[in-house]
């Protein structure tokens, strides 16, 4: 028999603040993180605004000179994790380590640290432009490698790397990963810091970014017509996963139960999603097994905001959902978070827990000319108190990889 699998522990790194109360009450209010570039000079970009997390001095929860050779996803990542383990107030004894776990991942990695050695190389040559701490800088699973040297945990420790979906693998395969008994406890999300001159550039060449550079606020507008684009988000959500048993004996505070996960591929494109959403149609209904579409009443979606993707979604739920595609509360948080790549399933999954929990859908903002194709209840520009039985976070990643997570309200039983 499958064991039970529960979220404990919600850390949160956004654009609309460093905690789950501060974010969250952001994302009540509709409230965006979009503001102009202050990590680079983007003054020659055709986008010139991102989601950057304000405040965040890295000193306030780790050792200044472990701080100095970290790049700035690990340590939005160790700082989610502290926030997560401070929330479940977890601990475990010497003989549990091996039964603790982290599954973090992160899409890109530490560009930013790439980009700035590599120019540290061309003024100073090999020997004093490349820092020894280089390499264990930037790759992805120093995030979770970090994490567990910080706490000591001897659990299953891997790194998953999809993209956008990144995160939400990261969860899902956290969950299997208590249900099989290979572990009690699992850190589990995603971190992303790609706010950078490449990483802007890049998806400036793909056209993929909004350029509404006047107003950013409201250039996230996932189901909008006007949408133009994606905004681009940094930082980091990890949640604490438990099993059941374990968090009932120690009176954990449980905010939801995850209770199915789903992970498939497109098979059709490297970054545009199959006509009419077939391989997220699919990923949804593995998610629901066993479990009655008619109990999903909220679902966190994808929403990123861009014109074919928000068409493909809600083709995709209409397909799975049927006529009670039209009873959901959806709503993409990406409108006030920015779109946060390998980060988005992590922070989303917190998100919708949250949800959950308070009974509440966050908005959608800047909705404001509805679509044609994107005729489903987005939740438009204001928070809506929902009865929450079952929820979904949709994540969708280029590569055609696809992930849906799904949780209930947790009842005691």
């Amino acid at each position: 028999m499958e064991r039970r699998v529960v979220i404990t522990g919600i850390g949160l790194v956004t654009p609309v603040g460093i905690g789950s109360a501060e974010t969250w009450k952001a994302l009540s209010e509709g409230r965006s993180g979009a503001a102009p570039i202050t990590l680079f000079d983007a003054s020659q970009f055709a986008t010139r605004f991102a989601c950057e997390v304000k405040g965040f001095e890295p000193t306030t929860w780790l050792d200044k000179r472990l701080a100095k050779t970290l790049d700035r996803f690990v340590q939005f990542a160790l700082v989610a994790a502290e926030l997560a383990k401070q929330d479940a107030g977890l601990e475990w004894s010497p003989e549990e380590a091996e039964r603790v776990g982290c599954f973090v991942g992160a899409g890109l990695g530490g560009i930013a640290t790439i980009e700035e050695t590599h120019k540290s190389y061309l003024e100073k040559g090999p020997r004093r432009g490349i820092s020894p701490y280089f390499v264990p800088a930037i790759i992805i699973n120093l995030a979770p490698g970090q994490i567990s040297i910080r706490y000591g945990c001897k659990g299953p420790n891997v790194s998953q790397v999809s993209a956008c979906s990144s995160s939400a693998h990261s969860v899902g395969d956290a969950f299997r990963c208590i249900q099989r008994s290979d572990a009690d406890v699992m850190f589990a999300g995603g971190t992303e810091a790609t706010v950078s001159a490449v990483g802007v550039g890049g998806f400036n060449a793909m056209k993929a970014l909004s350029t509404r550079n006047e107003e950013p606020q409201r250039a996230s507008r996932p189901f909008d017509a006007g949408r133009d684009g994606f905004v681009m988000g940094e930082g980091a959500g990890i949640v604490i996963l438990e099993e059941l048993g374990r968090a009932r004996k120690r009176g954990a505070r449980i905010y939801a139960e995850l209770i199915g996960y789903g992970l498939n591929a497109d098979a059709h494109h490297i970054t545009a999603p199959s006509p009419g959403g077939e391989g997220a149609q699919r990923c949804i209904r593995m998610a629901l097994r066993g479990i009655s579409p008619e109990r999903v009443s909220y679902v966190n979606a994808h929403g990123t905001s861009t014109k074919f993707n928000d068409a493909i979604e809600t083709a995709a739920l209409k397909a799975v959902f049927g006529e009670h595609a039209r009873k959901l509360a959806i709503s993409s948080t990406k409108s006030m978070t920015g779109h946060l790549l390998g980060a988005a399933g992590g922070v989303e999954t917190a998100i919708t827990a949250l949800a959950v929990e308070k009974g509440v859908a966050p908005p959608t903002i800047n909705y404001e000319e509805p679509d044609p194709e994107c005729d489903l209840d987005y939740t438009p520009n204001q928070a809506r108190e929902v009865r929450i039985d079952v929820a979904l976070s949709n994540s969708f990643g280029f590569g055609g990889t696809n992930a849906c997570l799904a949780m209930q309200r947790y009842t005691g039983d």
